[in-house]
């Protein structure tokens, strides 16, 4: 029987947690799969035993005793909670390897720990994130698409790192509709869901109330709404954002859009911190990862919990599948 190839995790902010978590993922994944390959530094790795490794195609045979380490090694001594800007450079060696290795169809797909944005940027980083990152590296046929998911909700922000006021100022209805057209393009191409039907959360309270509480609701919203229709897209909204998430009416939808970051993130990762996942839609590669941030207030204290990680990875072996599927009908 033919393995499916690894996927490719990046090592992401050395001083961080995100060595700590790929060990313990490891040691929860290691009997049942998904078989992984990190890319970093086998140090960052602790408690664990490691195998380094020249090629993906060695990893799924060794996983069982070992974690696959496809080697970068850092410039500078990691101590945890204190980023170097010195390792900057094989930080980001590691998401253009990953991401190169997933474009030649050697490893199934790409899961990314997460970076301290801060320090690749004071070393000459021209990306607000790695979903811009990424869309440079494995661009699509259309925008890329920022997707949280956890407990059965996914989220997307038309608007992502940017100021709340720089958000609004830039929501257009041309925009909105590029996302929604995105986002069922990917649920269609990496979660086989042949019509997904997308709820549009209004941007102002209760929707803009016909205009009384802003215009923005009625006047690019709503024609946005309007426009995916007329284009086969089962969308619907503008819907006040503090019903959206309730139970009942997450039944009704296959995603969400939110206008701005927190207002799709922050239902996410209430409903579940440590099993959210971060998904980017409309990238040539598959690409996940954990939906939190470096930690690195608690990094190197063995407190790291790897459920989102985890999460992520099954996420990512499971549309990668479902990219197999579509390609090999």
């Amino acid at each position: 029987m033919t393995l499916p190839p690894p996927l490719a995790l990046t090592m992401g902010e050395p001083a961080g947690i995100g060595g700590e978590i790929a060990a313990r993922a490891w040691a929860a994944l290691r009997e049942s799969g998904p078989a992984f390959l990190f890319l970093g530094d086998a140090a960052l790795l602790p408690g664990i035993p490691t195998r380094t490794v020249t090629e993906p195609a060695e990893a799924p045979g060794l996983f069982r005793e070992a974690l696959p380490v496809l080697p970068l090694p850092l410039a500078a001594p990691v101590r945890p909670g204190q980023p170097d800007a010195r390792n900057a450079p094989p930080v980001i060696a590691a998401i253009e390897r990953a991401v190169a290795l997933a474009l030649e169809g050697r490893v199934g797909g790409v899961v990314t720990n997460p970076i301290q944005k801060s320090v690749l940027t004071a070393a000459g980083f021209r990306h607000p994130g790695h979903t811009e990152f990424l869309a440079a590296l494995a661009p699509g046929d259309g925008p890329p698409v920022m997707l949280l998911t956890a407990a059965g909700l996914r989220a997307v922000p038309v608007t992502i790192h940017q100021s709340l006021r720089s958000a609004i100022e830039s929501l257009t209805v041309e925009k909105i509709v590029a996302i929604g057209r995105a986002t069922a393009a990917g649920l269609r191409q990496d979660f086989g869901i042949a019509a997904p039907r997308l709820a549009l959360a209004g941007l102002n309270p209760h929707a803009g109330e016909d205009g009384t509480m802003g215009t923005e609701d009625r006047d690019i919203v709503a024609p946005a709404v309007a426009a995916l229709r007329a284009g086969g897209i089962d969308a619907r909204g503008p819907y006040p954002a503090d019903t959206l998430f309730t139970p009942q009416a997450r039944a009704g939808y296959d995603a969400a859009l939110g206008m701005y970051h927190d207002q799709a993130l922050i239902p996410v990762k209430t409903l579940d911190m440590h099993g959210g996942v971060n998904v980017t839609l409309g990238l040539s590669v598959v690409r996940t990862s954990p939906d939190h941030g470096t930690a690195l207030d608690i990094a190197g204290q063995g407190r790291a919990d790897p459920g989102s990680l985890i999460a992520a990875l099954r996420l990512a072996a499971e549309l990668a599948a479902h990219r197999q599927r579509r390609e090999c009908p």
